[in-house]
């Protein structure tokens, strides 16, 4: 194709599909995962994003607050979680974490981001005390964004209540939002060898349905890198874009890298800027429903994540503040950003810097 510069001939194809707006195959994912073809791929990404984004990259002020990490599953993938009186554990009260919750207001955050262990003596009040207090210490139009699909399973399992009850008590106490942690690789295969506690993949797909049902938006996540293949990535993506398909409350689409240090398959190896940065492109290019999608810079690093931004990536996150769930996996990335580093990160790769909330309605943009 003219508009692209490819150099690998099996993408002719594909590209040809990207200009004319179709749909891509289960083929041609893995095609595009077999292809080497990085730059070509890229531009193919940078295309859709522009076609949907313009030259915008957005980013927020957030803060995450990890109530957490003694979690009754310990999957072998994670370096987060404790057990009660193990090393390391800890555990916030409901006043720590609303006062978490104003200090990050007074920093000018327009959403609480919450996600956490399973802690096995909470109760289920507490989660939905917790929801309410962060509600009332929170300004209107700051987004309470908290729990992943498996901690909303777990609190369907210790209230014995179904997960659309859960969600309905949890909105009803001020939650606005689901993160898309969680997701993993929906494949059985992975979830029996790596986590196998943790939420099946349907069981996930139908709670993110439900939050979009009650009017509740949702992020969605992939984590790759580990034991998964590419055809379980691209499996995954397309039962992302189903489920956009019939409930479409879906706002973003975030490719995790997996962080092997500390956790119990530490023997594996990092992934590659070179990985990071197809994923990231494939991501845009197969799941063509979802606007936009997002490099958690803290994951992914900086570098990365600024190259990213051509690569079919339009949003880069937020300040954050205080993240440790990757930390504890290695990261060596900052906890935090000022909001005039993640403008200056932006303005760097010659994108407009948009200023948002998690719903996406924007704040302020610079230099337009």
């Amino acid at each position: 194709m003219s508009e692209f510069h490819l150099t690998d001939p099996a993408l002719g194809p594909i590209a040809a599909k990207v200009v004319a707006g179709e749909r891509l195959t289960r083929e041609d994912g893995i095609t595009l995962y077999n292809s080497n073809d990085l730059l070509g791929i890229g531009q193919m990404a940078d295309h859709v994003r522009r076609e949907k984004n313009g030259d915008r990259v957005h980013f927020m002020v957030n803060r995450h607050i990890n109530p957490t990490n003694i979690c009754r599953n310990r999957c072998k993938f994670c370096a987060f979680a404790r057990s009660e009186g193990e090393e390391g554990a800890y555990e916030m009260t409901l006043e720590s974490i609303v006062e978490a919750t104003r200090e990050g207001v007074a920093d000018g955050a327009y959403e609480i981001h919450i996600v956490s262990g399973l802690h096995p003596e909470w109760s289920y009040e507490f989660y939905v005390d917790m929801v309410r207090k962060v509600r009332e210490a929170a300004p209107k139009h700051v987004i309470v964004q908290a729990f992943t699909a498996v901690e909303i399973e777990h609190m369907a399992i210790i209230g014995k209540k179904s997960t659309l009850e859960v969600l309905t008590d949890l909105k009803e106490a001020g939650l606005d939002a689901l993160p898309g942690g969680g997701a993993e690789i929906f494949s059985e295969r992975t979830r029996v060898a790596a986590w196998d506690k943790k939420t099946r993949g349907d069981v996930w797909l139908r709670i993110h349905g439900e939050a979009h049902s009650l009017g509740i938006a949702t992020n969605c996540t992939m984590l790759y890198g580990h034991i998964e293949t590419i055809e379980e990535r691209v499996d995954h993506m397309i039962l992302l874009r189903e489920q956009q398909d019939l409930s479409g409350g879906f706002l973003a689409f975030i490719p995790l890298a997996f962080h092997p240090a500390n956790t119990e398959l530490a023997d594996l190896p990092a992934t590659t800027g070179f990985d990071d940065l197809k994923t990231l492109a494939i991501g845009r290019l197969m799941i063509d429903n979802i606007p936009h999608i997002k490099a958690f810079w803290i994951m992914l690093g900086l570098k990365v994540a600024q190259l990213s931004t051509a690569f079919g990536v339009d949003d880069l996150d937020g300040t954050v503040v205080e993240e440790r769930i990757t930390h504890m996996a290695g990261a060596t990335t900052p906890e935090a950003m000022s909001k005039d580093d993640l403008v200056a990160t932006i303005e760097e790769t010659g994108h407009i810097a948009v200023e948002r909330d998690t719903l996406y309605n924007i704040v302020r943009i610079y230099g337009e």
